[in-house]
């Protein structure tokens, strides 16, 4: 064992560690995007590289485990998905390098001093972007006119949740909506807060940041379909299974350009003096689809500007 760590060694290939609380269906385009990213750094996995996947699959009581795990396997960086999985490798260790990659708030969460110098074993991507919880109102509202009450799907647990529900309040003040904030923690909250919905008689569905949220969209995709609920989530893998709309953080992206911190820290930088970097790329996706199920038409200004539009 020990002469062929010490082969390994000298052949050059360096071992990463990739947590999630997602399941690997979830996370294909992801990990795509970052071995491409690897790859035009010079990376291969199988070859100068081995990357070791765990996945929580919707299990938050299984990350610190992984986390462990992963730490025994002696890798040189770990790569954690959002804020849940970054927490629990921050307190299984403050010595490995750990590369978040869609974290709410870094700062808030105390992952990191500042963005500009983090200051410890953490660095790398925010998604923190909760003024556009606002935006996915708004556009709801351009959807559909007279929308008057909608049914806000958060988890009070996660702090990007939080943020952006907050966020969202403000938006639907501006534009005269009612909300009806809906706290989900479980699978088991999911299938109530859904009924919930329905029975406050709300007129559109918004669905916040969480990975218990992300986990279960085709679940919320196909009651809001079968409830006529114009619905709306900040990932594009949302109408890609029967949501309406989605509009945010282009998330292959930041796997992509996470790509960019493993090899500086591969090649000896300290995550300490490697500077948070925030969302550059944004993404509108409508499945044309389910308005026309919903009776609804999509104002061809949004048709002219969407990223991509399901037929």
């Amino acid at each position: 064992m020990a002469h062929g760590a010490r082969a390994q060694q000298a052949a050059g290939v360096r071992r990463i560690g990739v947590m999630s609380p997602f399941s690997p269906a979830d996370t294909t385009l992801w990990n795509k995007a970052l071995l491409r990213g690897l790859r035009d750094l010079g990376w291969v996995d199988g070859k100068n590289l081995v990357i070791e996947y765990r996945y929580a699959e919707g299990n938050k009581d299984r990350l610190p485990e992984l986390a462990t795990d992963l730490i025994q396997q002696k890798v040189d960086v770990l790569l954690t998905s959002v804020t849940l999985d970054t927490l629990a490798a921050r307190k299984a260790t403050a010595e490995i390098p750990i590369v978040m990659v869609a974290v709410g708030d870094p700062v808030a969460t105390g992952f990191v001093s500042s963005l500009a110098r983090p200051g410890g074993n953490i660095t790398g991507l925010s998604q923190m972007t909760p003024d556009l919880s606002g935006k996915r109102l708004e556009l709801l509202k351009e959807i559909v006119p007279n929308l008057s009450t909608v049914a806000m799907v958060f988890n009070p647990d996660d702090q990007l949740s939080i943020l952006d529900a907050r966020e969202a309040r403000l938006s639907a003040q501006r534009l005269s909506i009612e909300v009806h904030s809906l706290e989900v923690r479980s699978i088991a909250d999911l299938e109530k807060v859904l009924g919930d919905a329905v029975t406050l008689r709300a007129g559109g569905l918004v669905i916040l940041p969480a990975p218990i949220l992300f986990e279960n969209v085709k679940l919320i995709a196909d009651f809001a379909i079968q409830n006529r609920l114009p619905s709306t989530f900040h990932l594009r893998e949302f109408p890609m299974v029967g949501g309406l709309v989605s509009y945010g953080v282009d998330r292959s992206d930041l796997f992509r350009r996470a790509a960019t911190y493993v090899d500086k820290i591969l090649k000896g930088a300290s995550p300490a003096t490697l500077p948070i970097e925030q969302p550059t790329k944004f993404e509108l996706v409508i499945n044309l689809k389910t308005a026309r199920t919903l009776g609804l038409t999509i104002p061809a200004n949004l048709l002219g500007i969407a990223d991509e539009v399901i037929e």
